[in-house]
């Protein structure tokens, strides 16, 4: 059978559901370190983007949208959150098959310790996913915000003939000095691996010859393995990471091929990183889009009301379902679920979160400072996590302090201030 035999019979078991079984798994993330406080309470993949959708919404959809309907979610770290959304929100019909499953860290006669990396979770996990007796699984990682066809990957797989398919993105040399990069030959085999390189001239040995200016392909973290080659590999080799430890090591046993995504990819990594991938969604043309209704990214209905502008001067916003908004002027920002903004107040180049629900008489929190923002407030260059208090008149901005300061109302990472969920903060107070 030829190669595009074995491609049309994927491409028609995709619509089908039957012959070759492909099964997707979702890596939770670890502690999320570089993104506190906004982890704190909730893991990675829980992080709200976007204003109403959260993190893991945009791996769970590129499987649906791909025919992946059989997804797993490897979990560990504050791990309430994302559970919940997950068990409210992905709910197949009985007729489909398809289900999103969670795979928590669970101590059993074998293990007692955590994940101890992104290989680890895999190896621990694969009792529950074997089940369905997979031909191909795709790895994909909870916490990067993209659109991509998976089908493309997989045929490019089966077209390779690979064992290891590793989906990789064209980068400049500045990103590429802190990026896993992969040298490949004609036949797009990768045969070298070098985890952040550095601006050394090692790196001038791994750049991709077929872009006439300079680029480096870096891995996205996106895999796609023959099943029995995956089961091979983690049990030949114990190290904990992928990419650290069982790619590189791949590299010279098996047929590891890239495939080439060059469009949209941001990988959410830090507190500047979500700040910036989130205002660039309110540009007029932005680069990632959540209006493409060809392949839509899903997320948990609400039945919110429609948001309330009693006044208010709105420039380049995302502004989400429930809100009320009766401010001065809000620009290049995104205004999150139920956000509540009080007359006279500015928001400018900011992340509002909003509130998981709305204030009532019988529910008053003991401060006295009501849900949301109050009035004649200036909030610049700042991230307000969720249900935060803030008084009439406070200033926030991170305008004079240091690059790395924290205390019980705010955080500073990256030159963004962040105000940690469920913070309450007295009228007239200036940070």
């Amino acid at each position: 059978m030829n190669v595009f035999a074995i491609v049309f019979m994927y491409m028609k078991a995709i619509d089908q559901g039957d012959e070759m079984k492909v099964v997707g798994l979702i890596l939770g993330g670890g502690a999320g370190s570089r993104l506190q406080p906004l982890t704190r309470k909730r893991a990675k993949p829980a992080v709200p983007i976007a204003g109403k959708y959260r993190l893991v919404d945009i791996p769970i959809s590129n499987c649906i949208n791909s025919g992946i309907r059989r997804v797993f979610l490897l979990t560990q770290f504050n791990s309430v959150s994302l559970h919940q959304h997950i068990g409210a929100t992905f709910r197949f019909d009985q007729f489909s098959g398809g289900y999103v499953r969670i795979l928590a860290a669970e101590q059993t006669p074998d293990s007692e310790g955590w994940f101890q990396g992104t290989a680890d979770a895999v190896r621990r996990s694969m009792r529950y996913f074997m089940d369905e007796a997979p031909d191909l699984v795709v790895i994909l990682s909870g916490d990067q915000l993209y659109r991509m066809d998976l089908k493309d990957v997989i045929e490019s797989h089966l077209i390779s003939k690979a064992d290891i398919t590793i989906s990789t993105k064209p980068v400049v040399r500045e990103e590429a000095a802190s990026l896993g990069i992969m040298q490949v030959d004609k036949y797009s085999r990768i045969i070298h691996f070098a985890e952040k390189p550095g601006d050394t001239p090692e790196l001038n040995e791994l750049r991709a010859p077929l872009y006439e200016d300079e680029r480096y392909l870096a891995s996205m973290g996106i895999y796609v393995f023959k099943t029995e080659i995956l089961q091979k590999l983690l049990s030949e080799n114990t190290e904990p990471d992928f990419g650290k430890h069982i790619i590189p090591w791949a590299i010279d046993r098996y047929k590891v091929c890239s495939h080439i995504f060059d469009d949209y990819w941001e990988d959410i990594g830090s507190i500047r990183s979500f700040w910036s991938a989130n205002l660039a969604l309110t540009d007029p043309l932005p680069s990632f889009s959540f209006y493409d209704m060809a392949s839509p990214i899903y997320t948990h209905m609400r039945y919110l009301p429609p948001s309330k502008i009693n006044q208010c001067d709105l420039t380049r916003c995302l502004l989400s379902d429930g809100c009320i908004i009766t401010g001065k002027r809000i620009v290049h920002s995104v205004i999150g679920l139920r956000a509540l903004v009080g007359e006279d107040t500015v928001i400018e180049d900011s992340i509002i979160m909003g509130a998981d629900y709305y204030e009532h008489g019988k529910t008053m929190h003991k401060s006295g400072v009501p849900l949301g923002i109050g009035a004649n407030c200036i909030i610049k260059q700042a991230i307000i996590d969720k249900n935060v208090r803030i008084g009439d008149g406070v200033v926030i901005s991170p305008e004079g302090k240091s690059s790395d300061e924290e205390n019980d109302l705010y955080w500073v990472r990256d030159g963004i201030m962040v105000i940690p969920n469920d913070t309450v903060i007295p009228s007239g107070t200036v940070l």
